[in-house]
């Protein structure tokens, strides 16, 4: 849904406004937050025009390379990152902070920006200007991603007791598969914010005070990194310990197959000698010779059966 939502203090609250005349009739210093979601051109265009700004189009927000991904220049800091949803596709959204507000460019509802919503109207004393917003809509996001490890790792767990109790069978290799994108994607996301917060960080325009937040994000996310580190590992570990199943069964079959071919080997090189047409075959002309033989048939394919068991190869 398309929407502009404008962040303003009055009597030490935040309110919000949704018409963008709003905020040409309003003191600056009172915004400390513009929110700009799936808006169309000319919205942008005179908010571009009124704070002179440039927002970016969505092909390069959506640029992968380092130096695009955050720009500062001598009063303006733009930052570009991805934000994971719930099905764990990408949604590209942009910042930029000028004269303390924060400006973010997004085309669809984020529950980031929703909780980080409420965190302010429950205390908006904290939030007086866009840096303070924009660390605590990373904090946000950050909190967002270690639950969605928390489920990774949950589907690992129950993955990993499926294995146990459940006969083997291709889904669960292609359930390990998926998990594997699925956090490779979340470290992906994660490293991301990595960037951004480092780059804060090194800047001037930030606030000496927000720098223990900062670093306290930076704390959080390496713990993160170790986190999908660890599900790697473990979903590496099932990989292999399901295809070391896979070839136990197909050794049982293997076994069983050779088993099956020795035990018929005497039977049937007994019935290949007297299947040849030899003129002298003494035992041919035996009164008890076509009995004699089926039961040195038999008698042989259980003294290898017996043999097998007693070396407990079955």
């Amino acid at each position: 849904m398309s929407e502009i939502r404008l962040y303003y203090r009055e009597n030490g609250r935040i309110k919000i406004s949704r018409d963008i005349s709003f905020l040409k009739k309003n003191p600056l210093e009172n915004f400390v937050w513009i929110d700009l979601n799936d808006v169309n051109e000319e919205i942008e265009s005179q908010l571009e025009d009124f704070l002179k700004i440039y927002i970016q189009e969505e092909e390069e927000i959506e640029e992968i390379e380092i130096s695009s991904r955050y720009v500062e220049t001598a009063d303006t800091i733009i930052a570009n990152s991805n934000f994971l949803l719930d099905n764990f596709e990408k949604e590209p959204v942009s910042f930029i902070l000028k004269n303390n507000i924060l400006i973010s460019v997004r085309s669809c509802e984020l529950k980031s920006f929703h909780e980080t919503t409420k965190k302010m109207a429950a205390s908006p004393k904290n939030y007086v200007n866009g840096f303070q917003v924009f660390t605590l809509l990373l904090e946000t996001r950050v909190e967002l991603d270690a639950d969605m490890i928390e489920d990774l790792t949950s589907e690992v767990k129950t993955l990993s007791q499926t294995m146990i109790m459940k006969d083997i069978d291709e889904g669960i290799l292609i359930s390990i598969k998926n998990l594997q994108e699925k956090t490779m994607l979340l470290r992906e996301n994660i490293i991301d914010k990595h960037r951004v917060v480092s780059n804060m960080l090194r800047s001037e325009m930030f606030p000496n005070e927000l720098y223990s937040k900062l670093s306290m994000v930076i704390k959080d996310i390496n713990s993160l990194l170790d986190h999908t580190k660890f599900n790697f590992d473990r979903l590496d570990y099932l990989q292999d310990t399901y295809l070391g199943l896979i070839n136990i069964e197909q050794n049982k079959i293997i076994k069983i197959f050779t088993v099956v071919t020795v035990i018929f080997m005497p039977p049937t090189l007994i019935g290949t000698i007297y299947g040849m047409n030899f003129k002298y075959m003494p035992e041919i002309e035996w009164q008890w010779g076509y009995g004699f033989c089926l039961l040195f048939m038999v008698v042989s394919s259980v003294l290898i059966l017996w043999f097998f068991k007693k070396k407990k190869w079955l």
